[in-house]
């Protein structure tokens, strides 16, 4: 089998950097196309020298023709730039792997004002697939576009999937109407470019919280609880992510209500059940609990599930570039063009 014929859109990110280091190991991969209009004609090792010796691709300039004789494109840009090309590209037989927003959010009027801006391609947005594959690989395999899911979502909704599929299952309401996702990130979620709200004396040494009279990723978090996981019962989501000073990981901590059947429920045996074939999803033991840094540079997310009477509560850990962007973006194109999962992405997490 021939290589995959790679381009990537944006590579100057630290989601786009994270795709060039987790291809540079991908053996049944290879970068053709390295786009940035700002560093056009750069090697990728001369910005980011992490690459020295590893990859000598150059960036060039951001042409949709070009980027016909690849057969996969990854989007590592701002919203609303893929679904300017993908129509073209996919009418060439080009897949395409958006790791923005632009093909997450099926509601169009909710794109619109969580995004502020209108959708260029409905069309293409109804057939393409939300990239979670442990809930919708199904789908993936077969796609032309596939939506990377956001950071903290990846986090919220396997976190809550277990939960979900045994109400459904049942068919009785297990938890209350009440979801509080209580979310923290590491600063390399809010991107590489110069922000002074991100800057070092602003972020060292403290904890913020933002986003908490609303939040974008809120409704991708509601549309994959109530479409992607098709929940029976309506729950309503409160989700307020806060700001960490480290620069990479992503913890998220989920309280729920147990109902009189939920609190009879082996909750530990759910999960552990849900997830026993999942490679990149670690279910652990009874007592234990996630830490960040059990996920840090690798694609694993890793989960704990602690029960007390009428309460439950989901610890759940990624490291935010990789699983909660890159990690999961390539896992998306072994699964579209028929690999093992786990090809490329079999890295041990780095401790300490």
């Amino acid at each position: 089998m021939s290589k995959i014929k790679v381009g990537i859109v944006g590579g100057t990110g630290y989601t786009g950097v994270e795709l060039i280091r987790l291809m540079v190991n991908h053996p049944q991969a290879q970068i053709i196309m390295l786009t940035s209009r700002s560093e056009a004609g750069k090697k990728a090792s001369d910005i980011f020298p992490s690459l020295r010796g590893l990859s000598d691709v150059v960036f060039s300039d951001a042409d949709d023709e070009k980027l016909t004789e690849c057969d996969v494109v990854f989007f590592a840009t701002p919203h609303g730039v893929a679904m300017k090309s993908a129509p073209y590209l996919t009418e060439k037989g080009v897949k395409v792997i958006d790791l923005a927003a632009d093909f997450r959010l099926q509601d169009l009027d909710a794109f619109s004002k969580w995004y502020g801006m209108a959708h260029e391609c409905p069309d293409v947005l109804k057939q393409s697939a939300y990239g979670l594959p442990e809930v919708n690989r199904d789908v993936i395999k077969d796609a032309k576009v596939v939506g990377n899911p956001g950071c903290y979502p990846t986090t919220a909704i396997l976190g809550l999937s277990a939960i979900i599929d045994e109400q459904n299952r049942q068919n009785t309401q297990l938890i209350g109407d009440h979801i509080i996702i209580d979310a923290k990130s590491g600063i390399s979620g809010a991107g590489r470019s110069a922000k002074m709200e991100m800057i070092f004396s602003e972020t060292a040494d403290n904890f913020s919280a933002y986003g908490v009279a609303g939040h974008r990723h809120l409704p991708e978090i509601e549309q994959g609880v109530h479409a992607l996981l098709g929940s029976n019962f309506k729950h309503k989501i409160r989700f307020v992510p806060h700001l960490v000073p480290m620069i990479r990981g992503m913890f998220s901590t989920i309280h729920l209500t147990l109902t009189e059947a939920g609190g009879a429920v082996d909750w530990q045996s759910v999960f552990e059940r849900r997830f026993q074939d999942e490679y990149f999803v670690d279910v652990l033991s009874k007592g234990q609990l996630p830490q960040t840094r059990q996920t840090r540079a690798s694609n694993f997310l890793r989960m704990a599930v602690h029960q007390d009477g009428e309460t439950l509560t989901i610890l759940v850990v990624q490291d935010n570039l990789v699983k909660g962007a890159a990690g999961q973006a390539v896992q998306n194109m072994n699964i579209m063009f028929g690999l093992d999962e786990k090809v490329g992405l079999d890295i041990v997490p780095v401790v300490p």
